[in-house]
């Protein structure tokens, strides 16, 4: 009767081992996790329920057996010279009876009988699991994800929630947030959403999966499946600038000069290009010729509109463009939207004249140069004129330039060229004299005065903005003296300088600012020489950080 009931108890014992693991290899195959996490897990939970039995205290091991699915429980008790805590701790004199190698610091197994666990323990048992579990899931997903920003999921919608749009992804949930969802687009549960991922974050609650429609590289990775010669490398995408929905504009170069880039990307009968459209829920798309020139590449980026002629300020980063008065409005476009494209496309911000405002602006140029002339020379309306249509601009360059540029003026000889010289001069004296003045009585530091480059108007401009020593100016940074510009969500903004308006480079500006802080001490000229010599190593590392871009 005795050998029955044992080898009945055997039998159950083995059909629960059979089961832990069955139970394991269930989990791991839903989950999508290792089955080494799930058993890992459950040791952890066997430990804590354990640990409730024979005292929190307890350092208790858990081994499961991954084969047979046997539990081996153990109290781990760390070899000291005395023992204080007898549930954690063992004195050297017993652990070298049990095993006479042990050393201080070292741990001795004690093995523990199997224990049933009761429901309270078994309840706990399974948190610990769930949790451990859904860790490892988590864990899966983001690295399974992390990798695969900048590429097309597709998915379906599992619900929408305030506008947000969640999308099971297969192993992993994504979602589509109100703002990256295309304007006017509807989706309902069940759709088919295919969707850019642009970013995968380890969050708290798992990780998150951000999804977008309007992203401009989801266009690109569009146009990328649709047209192999972009694929293969053949055609390059330079930029893309979209307004969701609504319209965008794509700039494209071929590095095979009897490939079309355009003509690749529209395809026969344009049908490359509208499958993109149709995805992108009827966007209408520009594709534009690159060109490394600015000024054709921006006549192109403002197609369909025509350009009579462009003028580019490379240091403002600026660019006017002259189109005819009946083209205006096409190149505006609807609220701006043709312009504004262009300029994310190009990156300048490009402002759009009429062939009579440009006439009429040029005019007014004229006429504020002659009257400069005019009240700064002595000189009647018809010279300041004649002046004014030769070029000069300014008194400074009538007051400079080699005297045979302006007796090679016709009308003018020697003595007259002579004399608008001299009272050029004069008047720029007169200037610097009630500009040193002022600077006086700002209380601008005359030592300022050493530094090349500065002149007084510039003096005056920095005492007005409360600069008026050597330190002042050089805790100055050549942002404050000369501006800078911030870019927006495809909007310029401009932000002024002490010298925005007195024509001064940034290089001129940094040049002066290293002046001022060697006068001031703050670094010497062996600093100076040694950032010299590491900029050029720093410029070598950065073309062979490019040409290895390139090469991938």
């Amino acid at each position: 009767m005795r050998l029955q009931q044992t080898e009945t108890r055997d039998m159950a014992v083995s059909a629960n081992r059979l089961e832990l693991l069955q139970i394991a290899d269930a989990v791991a195959r839903e989950k999508v996790i290792d089955r080494e996490i799930v058993l890992a897990a459950m040791a952890d939970a066997i430990q804590k329920a354990a640990r409730s039995r024979y005292g929190s205290e307890s350092n208790i091991r858990a081994d499961i057996n991954p084969k047979t699915g046997e539990i081996r429980l153990q109290r781990l008790l760390e070899v000291v010279e005395k023992a204080e805590d007898y549930s954690t701790q063992i004195p050297i004199e017993l652990a070298r009876d049990r095993n006479p190698d042990a050393k201080l610091g070292d741990f001795i197994a004690d093995p523990l009988p199997p224990m049933d666990f009761g429901r309270i323990a078994a309840q706990s048992a399974k948190q610990v699991i769930v949790q451990k579990v859904r860790e490892a899931e988590r864990d899966r997903q983001y690295d399974e994800f992390k990798d695969r920003v900048g590429e097309i999921v597709n998915g379906t919608v599992k619900r929408v929630e305030y506008g947000n749009v969640i999308v099971d992804l297969g192993r992993g949930e994504g979602i589509i947030r109100r703002d990256e969802m295309i304007p006017r687009e509807n989706m309902r549960y069940g759709d088919r959403v295919r969707a850019f991922v642009y970013d995968v974050r380890r969050e708290q609650r798992g990780p998150q999966i951000f999804l977008s429609r309007t992203h401009p590289q989801f266009m690109v990775k569009l146009f990328t499946m649709e047209v192999p010669e972009i694929y293969d490398g053949v055609i390059q995408i330079k930029s893309v600038a979209r307004d969701p929905g609504s319209r965008a504009k794509i700039a494209v170069v071929s590095n095979d000069s009897s490939i079309d880039p355009v003509g690749a990307c529209v395809g026969m009968r344009g049908s490359r290009v509208q499958a993109v459209v149709g995805e992108l829920q009827g966007e209408k798309i520009d594709i534009i010729p690159w060109s490394p020139d600015p000024a054709s590449f921006i006549v192109n980026a403002l197609q369909p509109a025509e350009v009579a002629k462009v003028v580019l300020d490379e240091d403002a980063e600026r660019i006017e463009v002259v189109v005819p008065d009946e083209q205006l409005s096409l190149a505006i476009g609807r609220r701006g939207q043709n312009v504004r494209l262009a300029s994310q496309l190009t990156g300048w911000d490009i402002d759009i004249l009429t062939e009579q405002e440009e006439s009429e602006r040029r005019q007014k140029e004229f006429n504020e140069r002659t009257q400069l002339f005019m009240e700064a020379l002595d000189v009647d309306e018809m010279v300041g004129q004649v002046l004014a249509s030769e070029g000069f601009a300014q008194v400074e360059e009538l007051a400079y330039v080699d005297l045979d540029e302006i007796a090679s003026i016709e009308g003018f000889d020697e003595e007259t060229s002579n004399e608008i010289q001299t009272r050029a001069r004069e008047y720029l004296e007169k200037i610097e004299a009630e500009m040193d003045a002022k600077r006086k009585e700002l209380g601008v530091a005359d030592e300022l005065r050493t530094i090349n480059g500065l002149n007084s108007q510039m003096l005056v401009a920095l005492g007005e903005e409360g600069i008026k020593t050597i330190e002042d100016f050089a805790g100055c940074a050549a942002d404050d003296l000369v501006g800078w510009v911030e870019r927006k969500d495809g909007e310029t903004k401009r932000f002024e300088g002490t010298f925005s308006k007195l024509e001064v480079t940034r290089e001129e500006a940094e040049a002066m600012i290293v002046q001022a802080r060697l006068a001031a001490g703050w670094i010497t000229e062996e600093d100076l020489a040694k950032q010299q010599e590491e900029e050029p190593e720093q410029d070598e590392t950065i073309e062979v950080a490019e040409g290895a871009d390139q090469d991938a």
